[in-house]
């Protein structure tokens, strides 16, 4: 069962084309031929939320099926009208929901849709987040604030979640604020991304952390990308930040002069410490600047700081759909661009959610997923 996947997983670490690997008719796509009930014999449903159904199609395809069958809408005055046609009873189901922008509307369909299938007696719930809004707010950084990551992890478990597989949280101690009873898998998606870094002829290429908080994603995605025949060195950039939205002075700590300068991070939101960060490096002499960041939220003028910025290259994941606002902000720039053919580029971590699925129903390791350098799949 499943075992295509690995294999396309593996391809699509090591540079290749992972979708030639669903040519020749796989376990899951052949069932699909035989009977439109195979997801029942699987004992699995796969549902979505209105956040990113396009990612949860492509996670359904990966899998060989198609979403389940569910209604979620608004009555007239605003409220959430949520409907599940397939049966679901005493099936382990998936929820593939990400809680980003309108975040409260996400989050509230999401709590809904686990509430509705814990009372329709399902067996096993998984909410699958890429995206896991409130994560910031994961500390009481001031007097009578709340700890709002802490609080949404209480409000799923108090739903009936049994299980959670996010990625790239913001900060890894959320997982620590689910009990026991819900396990938390953090899926890390600067993997993805290697695929494309590895098919640029990086000079002398250098991982950025752009604050002190996260120097140990930059860290790991540097061991990541030496993982083949190239060497990369780290830095650091040092900011002291006065309030919210506003950065005083920045420092670079290590040498970018004549190299390729990577920047990693887990979420670009306005875009303001990134496209300043992008200052620094080219002042102290870096020759190329891209950005790597899982979650993509461009609020505001992100899109325009980003297409007017020092920045050669933005790399995100689909793990939040692109807005609206982005081919039109950067049209007006340049009425020739698109975000496609601009500055910003979307990568898909759709197989890698596949492939998490896939081992948590089968009850495989997910160690083979945090190290792709060893990642071959399962014998």
């Amino acid at each position: 069962m499943f075992k295509f996947l690995p294999k396309a997983l593996g391809c699509l670490l090591a540079g290749s084309t992972a979708l030639n690997m669903f040519e020749g008719d796989p376990y899951w796509r052949s069932k699909a031929k035989q009977t439109p009930s195979y997801t029942e014999e699987a004992g699995f449903l796969i549902f979505s939320g209105n956040s990113n159904r396009p990612l949860a199609r492509e996670v359904a395809s990966y899998l060989g099926c198609n979403l389940a069958n569910a209604k979620v809408s608004r009555f007239a005055d605003g409220e959430i009208n949520l409907q599940v046609y397939d049966h679901s009873r005493g099936k382990d189901i998936y929820i593939i929901q990400s809680t980003c922008p309108p975040v409260n509307e996400h989050l509230m369909e999401l709590l809904l849709m686990v509430s509705t299938l814990r009372r329709s007696s399902a067996n096993k719930i998984t909410a699958v987040i890429p995206y896991y809004g409130y994560a910031r707010q994961d500390r009481k950084m001031m007097s009578r604030v709340p700890i709002s990551a802490a609080d949404v992890a209480k409000l799923l478990e108090t739903m009936g979640v049994d299980r959670v597989i996010a990625c790239d949280l913001h900060c890894g101690q959320i997982q620590g604020f689910f009990g026991p009873r819900v396990p938390v898998d953090n899926l890390e998606c600067s993997i993805v991304a290697l695929n494309f870094f590895r098919t640029i002829d990086l000079i002398n290429p250098v991982v950025i952390s752009p604050d002190a908080g996260g120097v140990y994603r930059a860290k790991k995605f540097q061991s990541f990308l030496n993982s083949g025949d190239r060497n990369s060195g780290l830095a650091m950039i040092i900011k002291q930040r006065l309030e919210a939205g506003k950065i005083e002075q920045m420092d670079l700590v290590g040498q970018v002069n004549g190299c390729d300068c990577i920047i990693v991070d887990d979420i670009i939101d306005t875009a303001g410490t990134l496209c300043q960060a992008a200052e620094v490096l080219k002042k102290y002499g870096a020759r190329k600047v891209f950005a790597f960041a899982t979650h993509g939220l461009f609020s505001r003028e992100a899109v325009m700081r980003i297409e007017q910025s020092p920045l050669d290259q933005v790399i995100i994941t689909n793990t939040i759909p692109l807005p609206g606002n982005v081919d039109t902000e950067i049209a007006s720039i340049s009425p020739k661009a698109s975000a496609t053919s601009g500055k910003i580029k979307q990568i898909s971590v759709g197989l890698l959610i596949a492939e998490a699925i896939r081992r948590a129903h089968l009850k495989e390791s997910f160690e083979k997923l945090f190290y792709p350098k060893s990642f071959e799949g399962d014998s």
